[in-house]
């Protein structure tokens, strides 16, 4: 489980075994867990996370949207 990124409590992470999906990120916090597509960037799933949570979380995304998409491709040689 590669970490990418640390902004305050959200872990933003990627499974190893997730190559043929396409680009995402996973946070963490605590047990709350969601995941996000990075093109376009959409929720594709959340639990334990409030709506006005996720839409923090979405607005770093987009922030951090090339970090993650370059982990990635650096992780899974896309």
């Amino acid at each position: 489980m590669p970490t990418v990124e640390w902004v305050g409590p959200y872990r933003f992470f990627f499974y190893s075994n997730e190559g043929d999906e396409p680009p995402h990120i996973h946070v963490r916090r605590e047990r709350a867990l969601a995941k996000f597509w990075l093109q376009p960037i959409v929720i594709a799933g959340a639990t334990h996370f409030a709506a006005h949570e996720l839409r923090i979380i979405a607005r770093l995304v987009a922030e951090k949207r090339e970090q993650f998409l370059e982990a990635w491709h650096e992780h899974f040689g896309d």
